[in-house]
């Protein structure tokens, strides 16, 4: 690894959780490939498959302030 790379790396795991996690969002929209079009598309598979045992009363739903206070604290 060069020393570049090295000290943007120690500085970038010094941020806040959510600051790294915009930084690696960025990060991984910046690249070109069938990577992300393969995670893409597995995570709207999965939300399909969800959504339809949703409607098929298979899974219940989850309040939005739940979801939002466990995004949160895990971003903590």
């Amino acid at each position: 690894m060069s020393n570049i790379l090295e000290k943007l790396e120690n500085e970038v795991l010094s941020l806040p959780p959510q600051e790294r996690a915009f930084l690696a969002d960025r990060l991984l929209s910046s690249l070109d490939g069938d990577i992300l079009t393969d995670v893409d598309a597995a995570w709207i598979a999965e939300a399909e498959r969800r959504y339809q045992e949703y409607k098929e009363g298979k899974r219940s739903g989850i309040d939005a302030r739940e979801v939002f206070a466990e995004a949160d604290r895990m971003l903590k």
